[in-house]
């Protein structure tokens, strides 16, 4: 991970990395920008370098906040503790998030009652894991000329998950396979 540039505000040194992207005290490249003060209030458009001396006799920093607007929009803020608040709200969003994985699972068309019995129970073990779980049953040789076969199995194994799931994609046909995926339901 390379470094993008230093920065000094308030006697500290902050380095940024390259994805960091705030205008920050002497980044800020615009030569008016309006200010907003710590409290929320506008203190009105000024010279950039009015802007800094303003934001540095209150001992604190200027961050531009909307570099696109027009002039430019500045508060004047304590840069530290928002990047802290900031990387500790970007945790607190990943921990929340869920990511659903979908679990696969291979039946054929001539399978055996108790691998058939083997293969729901894992399925019904990841449905109630709330994974998505998704269904292929691959046609081999001549079996493809027997697709009502394996299209009765699907959905028994379907019939025998019902409880758990409910059908997100339906059984299809695409070449030599036929799948499906199947979603937890909502409790």
């Amino acid at each position: 991970m390379g470094f993008d540039s230093l920065f000094i505000f308030n006697g500290g040194v902050f380095i940024t990395n390259k994805k960091q992207d705030d205008l920050v005290n002497e980044s800020i490249r615009f030569s008016e920008v309006l200010v907003i003060g710590p409290n929320g209030d506008q203190l009105g458009v000024m010279p950039k370098d009015r802007a800094l001396q303003t934001a540095y006799d209150m001992d604190l920093d200027l961050l531009c906040v909307a570099p696109n607007a027009r002039p430019a929009v500045c508060k004047i803020l304590d840069y530290g503790k928002y990047r802290f608040e900031s990387q500790k709200k970007a945790k607190e969003a990943k921990r929340n998030q869920h990511v659903t994985e979908v679990k696969p699972l291979r039946l054929s068309p001539v399978i055996d009652k108790h691998d058939f019995d083997t293969k729901v129970k894992q399925a019904r073990k990841w449905l109630e894991g709330s994974m998505k779980v998704k269904i292929d049953m691959r046609f081999r040789g001549r079996l493809i000329t027997r697709q009502e076969v394996g299209m009765k199995i699907m959905n028994e194994f379907i019939e025998a998950l019902a409880d758990l799931c409910v059908i997100e994609k339906k059984p299809s046909l695409e070449g030599n396979t036929v799948s499906c995926v199947l979603a937890p339901k909502k409790k």
